[in-house]
């Protein structure tokens, strides 16, 4: 019986053992495929980033300081966070030779393409119903398709702010505007911008040239030039270049640039401009892409989102002016303070809104008329 029990004991040990090796190797086994299926997670993720190709069209040259250059930073900014292969093509008109340039893109490679100015908007809706497979984001239109968004942001909230600056920076209450063409996009700035303005100046005039392009220095320069001569001592601007910039800066006046910070264009002369921020929606948009889920939201997206801003003001700017900025751009961004909110005077005299209502989307996105305080007529 002893030596049974001996035995026993020993048989008893030596399953106890095994037990434990093997149970130590299941901890390892399970560790090692945690590593493992972390490992992969890694490599597909790289693979990913490896084997997305992303396009972008401008509809003016990279580098000039203006829209297309601010959309290119985003660029530049997904190429070096994501590690993706990015495409894009310049100075691209808005006509049919968009839809070449998106099956160029497309051949090679690309599985999400960015057109970045309206006027592609109908030709990007065409060569989405082409390339089903492909994923369409168009800036600042208004169709889409099941893969096809568009996208903006709410400028009209950092042009009011430069409204302000440009209404307590003047002298002679007469501001001038260059702008680009007579649709709602551009309709609304200006009408932000004279409300910003009259928020501190009551008296002060917003006068308006229409160039018809949203790409041509000279022609933008020679506007902001008879503006000038009109009489006006601040030019704002919703155009491409910094044409207008360096028409004030050779009369010693002084101008709030558009799209990206131009100060080193006309440094005696810039003040401040409303700005975007590409980089960060872009990235969301290729990510969600990267990961199979991206769907064709339309999007508007304000300053608390980050898109848009009021780029730091120079210098040149009066100092009692930065307080005032401040204290509304606190406001826009707390929801406090809508920027078309109230009952608001139209050119003509009749009223549009509602006493502590703000504009609905839908009225801002279709605005076709001027508010008091607008010197120009919207020639459509």
């Amino acid at each position: 019986m002893k030596k049974l029990t001996k035995i026993g004991v020993l048989l008893l040990a030596m399953v106890m053992i095994l037990t434990a090796c093997g149970g130590g190797a299941t901890t390892d086994q399970a560790a090692g495929t945690e590593e493992t299926k972390e490992t992969a997670v890694e490599e597909t993720a790289e693979q990913t980033a490896e084997n997305t190709t992303v396009g972008f069209i401008f509809v003016g040259p990279v580098g000039d300081g203006g829209w297309s250059d601010a959309h290119n930073e985003g660029r530049l900014y997904v190429e070096e966070e994501l590690g993706i292969k990015t495409l894009y093509k310049e100075s691209v008109p808005e006509g049919p030779e968009v839809e070449k340039v998106i099956a160029d893109m497309v051949d090679q490679g690309a599985s999400v393409i960015f057109a970045t100015s309206f006027g592609y908007m109908d030709y990007v809706e065409k060569m989405a119903k082409e390339f089903p497979e492909v994923k369409f984001l168009h800036c600042s239109g208004y169709k889409s398709a099941d893969n096809m968004n568009n996208y903006f942001g709410r400028m009209y909230e950092p042009r009011f702010l430069s409204g302000i600056v440009a209404g307590l920076q003047t002298e002679t209450s007469e501001i001038g505007y260059v702008a680009a063409f007579e649709i709602p996009e551009v309709i609304r700035g200006i009408n932000a911008f004279t409300l910003g303005v009259q928020a501190v100046n009551p008296d002060a005039t917003v006068n308006v040239k229409w160039t018809h392009t949203w790409y041509d220095p000279a022609k933008e320069k020679e506007a902001a030039k008879a503006l000038l001569d009109e009489g006006c001592d601040v030019i704002a601007q919703h155009q491409d270049t910094t044409g207008p910039l360096q028409a004030a800066q050779e009369r010693g006046m002084f101008a709030i640039g558009y799209n990206t910070i131009s100060e080193d264009k006309a440094p005696e002369s810039y003040l401040t401009a409303p700005i975007w921020n590409w980089g960060g929606y872009y990235k969301s948009q290729i990510e969600l892409a990267m990961a199979g889920e991206w769907t064709a939201e339309n999007v508007w997206l304000g300053m608390a989102d980050g898109l848009i801003e009021l780029a730091p003001l120079s210098g040149n700017v009066k100092e009692d002016i930065t307080p005032v900025v401040s204290e509304y751009q606190e406001k826009i961004l707390s929801g406090e303070f809508g920027v078309f909110e109230g009952v608001l005077t139209k050119q003509d005299g009749t009223t549009v809104g509602e006493e502590g209502k703000v504009l609905e989307d839908g009225d801002l996105l279709s605005m076709n008329y001027f508010l008091q305080g607008v010197n120009g007529k919207i020639e459509n």
